[in-house]
């Protein structure tokens, strides 16, 4: 399980390197080759994602007392994912020279403040859309959690659910043995109890031929 994760993870950290390559080349570059570099950023960032969620189902079949340091690193490479997607949001609204000249042209001043509003503008409605986000994946973490402490405590109660079963057989052996022993203690009475009949039995006996003996001899003397 550990050794699916650490593929799709080094998979993972060569994608991100090469994207971050690509998205420092998008504001130098205009035209086709621009568009062309967007678009191949843009799968490039798509096939992170698909990597996350392949690392993130990974991490969900790792057991309960393992999961916290592939969680961490999760958290991390979805920090990592964020800032690479915040990056390539602004390379493609930076302007490289040829074309803020191309903006400026003769009246220089005028458009240079227009450029510089425009700007301020793509800047904040991209920091709220950053907002936006940033709060959609707070929520979407936490309902995550909230799954994960569900499912723990699924687990931690189908636990206590077959220990309990087990403690249960447990008496109900120790009830049969202790009703084993009961039987087993009264036979070995009973049989002591014989064992102690018999040798008083035999001792009576004994003394009763020894009596028989002795006045058979007795009787015998006497005669003569």
């Amino acid at each position: 399980m550990s050794s699916d994760f650490e593929g799709y993870e080094q998979d993972f950290s060569v994608l991100t390197a090469e994207i971050t390559n690509r998205i420092g080349k998008v504001p130098k570059l205009l035209g086709d080759e621009k568009r062309q570099m967007v678009s191949t950023v843009e799968k490039q960032l798509e096939e992170a994602r698909e990597l996350l969620e392949q690392m993130e189902l990974e991490v969900r079949e790792i057991p309960p007392q393992s999961r916290g340091m592939y969680s961490s690193r999760m958290r991390s490479y979805k920090q990592e994912m964020d800032k690479l997607e915040a990056d390539f949001k602004r390379s493609r609204i930076a302007y490289s020279d040829e074309v803020r000249n191309e903006l400026l042209g003769d009246d220089g001043n005028s458009s240079e403040i227009q450029l510089i509003k425009l700007r301020e503008e793509r800047a904040h409605l991209l920091d709220n859309t950053e907002r936006l986000e940033r709060s959609s994946r707070r929520l979407e973490a936490g309902y995550q959690i909230a799954v994960e402490t569900e499912q723990i405590g699924q687990e931690i109660l189908e636990n206590l659910s077959h220990d309990r079963e087990k403690i249960q057989r447990a008496r109900e052996r120790l009830r049969e043995t202790d009703a084993n022993l009961g039987k087993s203690s009264r036979i070995l009475t009973g049989m002591l109890r014989r064992i102690i009949q018999n040798r008083i039995l035999i001792v009576i006996l004994g003394i009763i031929v020894s009596i028989a003996v002795i006045l058979v001899l007795y009787f015998s003397f006497r005669g003569h």
